[in-house]
């Protein structure tokens, strides 16, 4: 097969969480032997779509049409819109009715985590795997080297504790407690890695990334291996993340070696255990007192079971499990799926695209 892996907006999304997604779908494909374009035109037995942007949806509209397997990856929900831009709230309603729009038009639909596909089942959608979007250990591990080098470049003493925390400027990554926790520790040095328009973002997220405080930076995007030295520089990733659908960062500190905290939110259940490979606090009191712990060293150090984490989700893994899929889709928008013994069996057509409205 070939597959055309289409993402709108591309360079605009190459500096998100999805524009990691999608490199490493890249890298999933070229380490399992199979060839794919980026391009549109060029021939294509399967288009894989990474957005619910109107030139996807009008795209996988003519794709069904010609009778092109069609596979759509969820990575955004109702639950993750809100909280993000100006009016975000206001229009979740309807941010989800289109994005069921776009997804049912797939003939499967792929999504990060269990708890994504939850949400997506109850919009009324079938027919969804839960895969995560990976981890690439031939990029991401332990480079004490890249640990220093981020450490001198930012100016951080070798007995200074730092903590770590990455993501776009939206209140549901946690950034006003990440704002408020540098003000409430200034023994310890907090940086924020990302960037975010701040014209579209409501003012009390123009005012938490303006704070000037001693112990407090906002350098902006980097690139993947800035952020690779900085998980290996820092004392600490912190992920006080309110809502997502997987968090790749996550990963990569798992990968990394570098102590991990994250809020107790259903997106971790099952894969981040508190006091087994994470920890994990439900509020502000709670992040503090685990912060401290752990970078005072009165917590166990988990790094060596999160490394597992991310040895499950290791990018070739994850691309056989989604060439899985891709074969299912084939078979299944051909009317007939192989079984695991080599049988056929009636598919049904139209899969997730069978209804065709909201």
């Amino acid at each position: 097969m070939k597959v055309l892996l289409y993402t709108e907006f591309e360079k605009a999304l190459g500096k998100s969480g999805l524009g990691k997604a999608i490199r490493h779908q890249m890298r999933a494909l070229e380490e399992n032997g199979i060839p794919y374009t980026t391009d549109p035109k060029e021939e294509h037995d399967l288009i894989h779509i990474n957005y619910y942007g109107p030139k996807s949806y009008f795209l996988a509209r003519k794709e069904r049409r010609k009778g092109t397997t069609v596979v759509y990856h969820a990575h955004s929900t109702e639950e993750d819109f809100r909280n993000s831009f100006i009016l975000s709230n206001l229009f979740a309603p309807l941010f989800r009715k289109w994005i069921c729009k776009c997804y049912r038009l797939g003939d499967a639909i792929i999504t990060p985590t269990p708890y994504s596909k939850s949400l997506l089942e109850g919009y009324g959608l079938g027919n969804i795997t839960a895969l995560s979007n990976g981890i690439d250990l031939g990029l991401f591990g332990p480079d004490a080297e890249a640990g220093r080098r981020f450490r001198e470049k930012y100016g951080f003493g070798p007995g200074e504790k730092v903590v770590l925390g990455i993501g776009l400027y939206l209140e549901r990554k946690g950034i006003l407690d990440f704002v408020k926790m540098a003000e409430s520790l200034p023994q310890y040095k907090f940086i924020w890695f990302g960037h975010t328009n701040l014209a579209v973002v409501p003012g009390k997220i123009r005012k938490a990334v303006r704070t000037k405080l001693p112990n407090l930076r906002f350098p902006g995007y980097v690139e993947q291996a800035e952020i690779k030295a900085a998980m290996n520089g820092a004392d600490l990733y912190w992920f006080p993340t309110l809502e997502e659908t997987e968090g790749i960062p996550a990963l990569e500190a798992c990968a990394c070696g570098t102590k991990l905290l994250v809020r107790d939110i259903p997106v971790f259940s099952g894969w981040l255990k508190d006091g087994e490979n994470a920890y994990m606090a439900k509020d502000f009191d709670g992040f503090r007192e685990k912060i401290a712990g752990i970078l005072e060293g009165t917590l166990p150090d988990l790094t060596e079971a999160a490394f597992g984490v991310a040895r499950e989700r290791e990018i070739h893994k994850v691309g056989r499990e989604m060439i899985d899929v891709y074969k299912k889709a084939l078979g299944k928008a051909r009317g007939a799926a192989v079984d695991e013994n080599g049988g056929e069996s009636g598919g049904e057509t139209g899969g997730a695209a069978g209804e065709k409205t909201v």
